[in-house]
């Protein structure tokens, strides 16, 4: 599905990127501009993650080992996961599914849940992930919204599920899916011809104001997401110099084993994780236990993980729990097997950048997406240099730019908005681009400027191209005149010893229209501390790394930093929260 073409004909527009004038690593530049997406006018999902592979030689391959928080696994090979896919497929088509209807999937990492991703998208119905962690309000609007006809769910999940039933007057039946759901159902092959436009997954993401907004994913994005997937994994056991990426053949000599504790209800967990390691026909670790520093270390040693997608939270919280030393970094403590770290959700920054090359023997790759255009932008340490802190590069094939508000390109060294063009870079449609938010044409409409995406996310671009992230457009802010972007300050606090993690927002101040405030989860080890004597600490420590007008004016101190089920800080609760508290205290006598 991704392959080297030939000389590209002299109607072929040339590289965007090349047109503007940054110098680009040699070797990124012919990459980008030889790799071209085929994709076939039919197109399935589930088809090319398990079908194909269940009929071949590697059948007996391991698709899914499941994790358990004692050490124990159990595996399940390519051939057990399409019986069962094809037995729980007749047992939807038993409760009335036909093509197109949304079912929704709330269910945490397990064998059960690759089952029923395949059973659902193998029949032309729209899988519709949804988290263990919402609520009855979050469960009601989704499903109601949706129109969803099933709800297949872990048993854990059935009480909630049964509580908002009444609400989706489209919800036909609540299935708790254990093997003794298709346990005696027909393994007869049940999959449908399914169009590469065609939808395959609805996914709700939440928004700064409003309602969640359903971002429908076609089965062709797929084919858009795998080049940045095997960018951002070192090429996944590929060689980026190879005539192409087979989509039928295993490369020699790759036993790739990919773990993530990204959920699979969500766009990280997904599409960046499950299906595209399927795709590949390797195997994926489920783990459906809490994440620690330490169980993910252990998980990661016990099964051998070569591949694996952490969260820049995941990762700092590992670099204060496993903090390591020269003489016995924590790669050698747990006899790490890594050959790619791919990071995203949040700025990586440069702390967490040398503790992954230092103590887990690897260059971390940053990654950028959306739900809506995942895999966009990211860096690929085994292929071309990745410079600490910044996003990366245009992932071969997109289309990227900085643009301004009137969607005009910004030169380099501007701040503008990330943008990804509807074409790739030989003027092909980009494979990519989502179809659309569910009943709601004017929210799609507004994603675009002309022919350009924009995703809502600022960064700066370099002479070489590379990206440099300044945070969301609603979470810069101005300060006495001067534009702060809190990714740069949270990674300098998160540098001291005596922070674990870290939140910049702007506190309402009448004299400079905001001060600095970083809200602050401190190590246990400085719990005790003197508060009054670690905050001058911390503002001398980020005085002495920045510039004089960066550093936090106030910093509170709290336990836990909101936030969302995909582990990005919600820097909106806490500006909201500023803003009340404000505003309470502008109406004191």
């Amino acid at each position: 599905m991704i392959n080297r073409q030939q000389p590209l004909a002299p109607h072929v527009p040339a590289v965007p990127e090349q047109e503007a004038g940054y110098l680009f690593p040699p070797a990124y530049l012919e990459l980008h501009r030889s790799i071209r997406w085929h994709v076939p006018a039919n197109f399935n999902i589930a088809e090319v993650c398990c079908g194909r592979w269940a009929r071949s030689s590697h059948r007996d391959r391991v698709a899914v080992t499941e994790y358990a928080q004692e050490g124990r696994t159990r595996t399940h090979t390519y051939r057990q996961l399409q019986k069962a896919a094809n037995q729980l497929t007749q047992v939807l088509r038993g409760r009335g599914v036909v093509r197109g209807d949304r079912v929704a999937i709330v269910m945490p990492q397990g064998f059960a849940t690759a089952v029923a991703y395949m059973a659902v998208l193998q029949m032309g119905a729209v899988a519709m992930p949804l988290s263990m962690l919402f609520g009855p309000d979050a469960l009601a609007f989704r499903l109601h919204d949706s129109e969803a006809v099933v709800a297949l769910c872990d048993p854990s999940a059935l009480t909630n599920l049964e509580l908002v039933k009444s609400q989706a007057p489209q919800l036909r039946a609540v299935l708790s899916v254990t093997p003794s759901l298709w346990r005696g159902a027909s393994p007869a092959p049940a999959s449908v011809i399914t169009r590469a436009d065609d939808a395959a997954v609805l996914i709700y993401t939440s928004g700064t104001t409003g309602n969640p907004k359903g971002a429908l994913i076609a089965h062709r994005c797929l084919i858009g997401n795998l080049t940045g997937f095997v960018a951002s994994q070192n090429w996944f056991g590929f060689d980026p110099a190879g005539p192409e990426v087979p989509p039928g053949a295993l490369p020699q000599g790759s036993d790739a084993v990919f773990w993530s504790p990204a959920d699979w209800a969500w766009t990280g967990g997904l599409m960046d994780a499950l299906l595209p390691t399927l795709y590949f026909g390797r195997n994926i670790v489920a783990f459906k236990g809490r994440f620690t520093p330490q169980t993910a270390l252990e998980l990661m040693q016990k099964c051998e993980v070569t591949h694996t997608f952490l969260f820049p939270t995941a990762l700092k919280a590992m670099m204060k729990a496993y903090p390591g030393t020269a003489a016995a970094p924590v790669r050698e403590a747990f006899d790490l097997q890594l050959q790619a770290i791919m990071s995203a959700g949040e700025a990586v920054g440069d702390a967490v950048f040398g503790y992954c090359q230092k103590q887990m023997g690897v260059t971390v790759n940053e990654m950028f997406g959306q739900t809506e255009i995942n895999y966009i932008v990211g860096n690929s340490s085994g292929f071309y240099a990745a410079k600490p802190g910044s996003m990366g590069l245009a992932y071969p094939g997109h289309r990227i730019a900085v643009i301004d508000e009137k969607g005009a390109e910004c030169g380099s060294g501007v701040v503008g908005e990330v943008a990804l063009h509807r074409c790739d870079v030989h003027g092909d449609p980009n494979p990519i681009f989502f179809l659309g938010y569910w009943k709601n044409e004017a929210a799609t409409r507004d994603k675009f400027t002309g022919d350009w995406c924009r995703t809502g996310d600022l960064a700066v671009r370099d002479t070489e191209g590379y990206l440099w992230y300044q945070g969301r457009s609603d979470d810069v802010f101005k300060s006495a005149g001067y534009r702060i972007g809190p990714g740069e300050i949270e990674n300098c606090l998160v540098k001291h010893p005596a922070v674990v993690n870290a939140a910049v927002v702007p506190k309402p101040d009448g004299a400079r229209g905001a001060l600095v405030k970083a809200y602050v989860v401190r190590a246990p080890e400085f719990e005790a501390t003197d508060p009054a004597l670690l905050i001058a600490d911390l503002q001398a420590h980020v005085k002495g790394l920045l510039a004089p007008y960066e550093y936090p004016k106030e910093i509170e101190f709290v336990s836990a930093l909101p936030m969302t089920t995909t582990g990005k800080v919600q820097r909106r609760v806490l500006r909201l929260q500023e803003e009340e508290r404000a505003l309470a205290e502008s109406r004191l006598p």
